[in-house]
């Protein structure tokens, strides 16, 4: 950000020097503009165009934006093509704004002046483009802009006598350091031996025509100038020795060489193969042409419209198809030749000059002799269409109306002549004779255009039409099947009207037939469908149900076979009509598709079922009265084994909560408890017997007991975990009574106070409950914070789960600890002694001797990682034994 800024800068301070300098001295706004106008000319001629007038040239805007984009590479906005001043400002502006988004602040440049041919602002703003774009990119050891490219002109020339070069004015007036900078790049070009420096105006123009010849860098600058003047322009010498940066900079002599030579072959080679294409093109263009013209120019005529219209359709053809291809030719001709003078333009060739009678004017006229032809023979087949349809308009007329009723009578003869009334149904045969009605008014309405048929045929015949013959022959069929139209309408419509009465008695019959057989139809699918029906029944008083309701139906069936005869009488009066009028009847019965077939099967198929029903119902009963044994045998036992393991789970819990003897009192009690439960299994696996026969009958419910397997089997479960639970309680009891040498008393007064206070009879106290029932054993437990975190450090140790809850164990643990805390010192000191004598240490030789072999070795081992704290090998002090015993916590 500070680059840009620090460029900005300098932008405005070079303006206001240039503004001053021009004021100073005009000689330099003539050095500006020749040498502004040709580099931006070098540019423009790579966009195939080029200014000559600076501030008249750029005054629309559109080469200014062209030069951007060139120099610049990128696309700007879509320039306005009017030619109105706002349409120039625009472009102007948009030229400006590009420039100001390029890190450029424009002081005192406005569209409008550049628009208005101000030289002075147009010069300014073309230097700072040179500025941003030629120069301000250039870069040499930390140095940028302009002092970079006098530092790299000083090490470019440093090696050549009487250059120096110490600014971009009087340093370059005597044109050595121009030629010191071509020399230095491409030597062959020059040779600076021969140059002296009292011969400015050779030097000057040997540069600039080498630079100009050799390194494709126009002539910006002329000798006269420079040299007539005491301090040349600095604007536009930086200007022109940019270019020789941008020419010279990062190239190898080697490898511009080659590049050149490269480059010189390719465009060579592209320059020829557009000569030979664009010959080509042309041949066959002017050859398409010659062979073209002649075919538009003729005219003769034809005696039929159809004829006409075909030349019509070719020069369509011609101008859909065949010109558009020749059109694209031409355009690309003209672009190749454009393209070619440029490129030779560009590389300094002489123009293409192409083979006599191919020159793009040469093209152009014979082009243009086509259009001309082209467009005679047009009018004149629209005047020539235009006389036929004259001719022809009667013709045409009286076509169109006989193919239009040809085609509405086609297929009419062969419909009036069918017999499908015949094998139509009643319903049918109303709509035949609608649609017969229906013809016979289109048939009238039609009349109107057989008499005008006729009369144009008359028309045609008295104006000698020249087809008059094959009219008259069309002309007397359409009156010819006309008339036997007529007669065939009126045949078919006395048969349609016969066989409509004879199918309305029949109609009569077949709906009278429907009304009855639907509902008995229905009966039957019904009676089928429940003598078939899947029955489930669960219980006895259901199969009783389903056997008197199949009783009942059974008592039907007398008055419904009498129903069935009727229903047949029915349809035997039908077909005894069919046979008498020998009717054609090809439809069913149009009210149903019940036929005296299906009633009888249905019938048959009913009398089949119903004995099939009243075996299923008898096999039914008897199954429903062994799943009620099964029932009963398993309630039976269900409602002995759910009780019994009920008051087994109770006693279990009084056993453990009662303080009833001593704890191997209770141990023994609950192990007869735990022995008699695992007797009474069998029982439990005769159940679970009783429950398999059960399943596999599909019994799904028992009236008989509440008790299911599952819950017998959930509680008995439950029993045997609730029983190991509490003897594994009690034996953890013993173990913590005798190893804190707990009294029985005191064993039952922890009991008592823990059974106290656990109100629910879980088993296990709330964190309330526990503060509650230390407070009763005397323990402080103030409602300070000291007293909460006590509390609160007694709860880790009774509840480090943190499960919220403190078993019973628990609180034997945590109450035998806090008993046994106060005479553990002594114990360890009596110990000690006892072992150590009359010494102050022990030794491990001496715990092998005084306990036995396991004890010893554990305890050694207990005592190893503490030896040597003492003057003597291997033995432990007081502090060390009560440590290694105890552990650093317990004391």
């Amino acid at each position: 950000m500070d680059h840009y800024d620090g460029e900005t800068n300098d932008y405005r301070q070079q303006e206001d020097d240039w503004d001053r300098d021009l004021l100073l001295d005009p000689a330099w706004e003539k050095q500006q503009r020749k040498t502004f106008t040709a580099w931006c000319n070098s540019h423009l001629r790579k966009a195939g165009t080029q200014i000559e007038n600076i501030e008249e040239d750029f005054r629309d805007g559109l080469k200014l934006m062209l030069l951007l984009e060139v120099i610049s590479g990128e696309r700007l906005a879509k320039p306005e093509r009017g030619k109105m001043r706002v349409h120039k400002i625009s472009n102007v502006n948009k030229a400006l704004n590009f420039i100001t988004r390029k890190g450029v602040k424009l002081v005192s440049i406005g569209a409008e002046e550049i628009v208005d041919g101000n030289a002075k602002m147009t010069l300014g703003m073309i230097w700072t483009i040179i500025l941003r774009f030629a120069i301000q990119d250039i870069s040499v050891e930390e140095t940028s802009a302009k002092e970079g490219l006098l530092l790299w002109c000083q090490r470019k020339t440093a090696p050549y006598k009487n250059v120096n070069i110490q600014n971009f004015h009087i340093s370059w007036k005597d044109g050595l350091g121009f030629c010191a900078l071509i020399h230095r790049h491409r030597p062959e070009l020059i040779d600076y031996s021969k140059l002296r420096k009292d011969d400015p105006m050779t030097n000057l123009n040997t540069a600039f025509d080498v630079a100009e010849r050799y390194l494709d860098i126009p002539r910006m600058l002329d000798a006269e100038d420079i040299v007539g003047t005491a301090r040349p322009d600095e604007k536009a010498i930086m200007t022109y020795v940019s270019s020789f940066y941008h020419a010279f900079s990062g190239a190898q002599k080697a490898e511009t060489a080659a590049n050149r030579i490269c480059k010189v072959l390719a465009v060579n080679q592209d320059n020829e193969k557009l000569m030979e294409d664009y010959e080509r093109l042309a041949s066959d263009l002017l050859e398409w042409i010659r062979r073209t013209i002649p075919w538009l120019e003729n005219r003769a005529t034809e005696n039929t419209m159809a004829a006409m219209q075909q030349k019509l359709e070719d020069f369509r053809d011609y101008r859909r198809m065949h010109k558009p291809p020749k059109v694209q030719e031409k355009c690309q001709l003209e672009i190749n030749f454009n393209t070619l003078q440029t490129k030779l333009r560009l590389s300094n060739r002489p123009a293409f000059m192409p083979s006599e009678g191919k020159m793009v004017s040469d093209i152009s006229n014979a082009w243009s002799g086509l259009e001309g032809a082209e467009k005679g023979y047009e009018e004149w087949l629209l005047n020539e269409i235009r006389r036929l349809e004259r001719l022809d308009h009667l013709a045409g007329k009286f076509r169109q109306k006989a193919t239009i009723h040809e085609g509405w009578t086609t297929g009419k003869e062969d419909m009036l002549q069918q017999k499908d009334f015949e094998t139509a149904s009643l319903s049918e045969i109303k709509a035949l004779l609608k649609k017969h009605e229906a013809f016979e008014s289109d048939l009238a309405a039609h009349q109107d255009r057989v008499e005008q048929i006729a009369a144009i045929a008359q028309e045609l015949n008295e104006l000698d039409y020249y087809d008059s013959p094959r009219v008259n022959a069309r002309c007397q069929h359409i009156c010819d099947l006309w008339d036997t139209l007529g007669a065939l309408t009126q045949k078919r419509n006395e048969a349609l009207q016969r066989t409509e009465k004879l199918l309305e008695t029949i109609d009569q019959l077949y709906l009278e037939f429907a009304k009855r057989a639907a509902p008995f139809n229905n009966w039957m699918e019904g009676a089928m469908e429940d003598l078939q029906d899947t029955f489930i029944v669960h219980t006895i008083e259901e199969i009783q149900g389903l056997t008197a309701a199949h009783e009942q139906f059974k008592a039907t069936l007398p008055e419904a076979d009498k129903e069935r005869q009727a229903i047949l009488g029915i349809h035997n009066e039908i077909s005894k009509i069919v046979q008498t009028y020998h009717v054609n009847m090809a439809g069913s019965n149009p009210y149903t598709t019940i036929t005296p077939q299906t009633i009888n099967a249905k019938w048959e198929k009913v009398r089949q079922l119903v004995p099939q029903r009243d075996q299923a119902l008898v096999e039914e009963h008897t199954r429903q009265q062994d799943n009620e044994r099964l029932r009963k045998q398993f309630a039976g036992q269900a409602n002995v084994i759910g009780p019994w393991i009920q008051t087994k789970m109770e006693e279990i819990g009084r056993i453990s909560i009662e303080m009833h003897g001593t704890l191997e009192t209770q141990l023994t009690q609950l192990r007869q408890y735990e022995k008699n439960i695992i007797n009474y299994k069998p029982k439990i696996d005769q159940l679970e017997g009783d429950h398999q026969l059960i399943q596999e009958a599909l019994i799904f419910d028992n009236k008989h007991t509440n008790y299911t397997m599952e819950h017998i089997r959930v509680g008995w479960e439950q029993l045997l975990t609730t029983i190991a639970r509490t003897i594994n309680e009690i034996e953890n009891q013993i173990l913590t009574r005798d190893a804190k040498g707990i009294s029985q008393e005191q064993m039952n007064e922890f009991r008592a106070s823990f059974n106290h206070f656990d109100r629910d009879h879980s088993g296990t106290l709330g964190a309330e409950e526990f503060k509650a029932c230390l407070i009763s054993l005397g323990f402080d437990m103030a409602n300070d914070s000291q007293s909460e975190a006590e509390f609160a450090r007694i709860m880790s140790i009774v509840d480090p789960n943190r499960l919220g809850v403190v078993t019973f164990q628990a609180f034997i643990d945590f109450m035998s600890r806090e008993a046994a805390d106060t005479d553990t010192a002594d114990q360890v000191m009596a110990s000690f002694k006892v072992l150590a004598g009359d010494k102050n240490y022990i030794l491990a030789d001496e715990l092998r001797r005084e306990l036995p072999p396991d004890q010893a070795e554990y305890c050694i081992a207990r005592m190893a990682p503490y030896t040597g704290r003492d003057a003597v090998p291997g033995a432990l002090d007081y502090m060390s034994f009560s440590t290694a015993l105890y552990g650093e916590s317990d004391l």
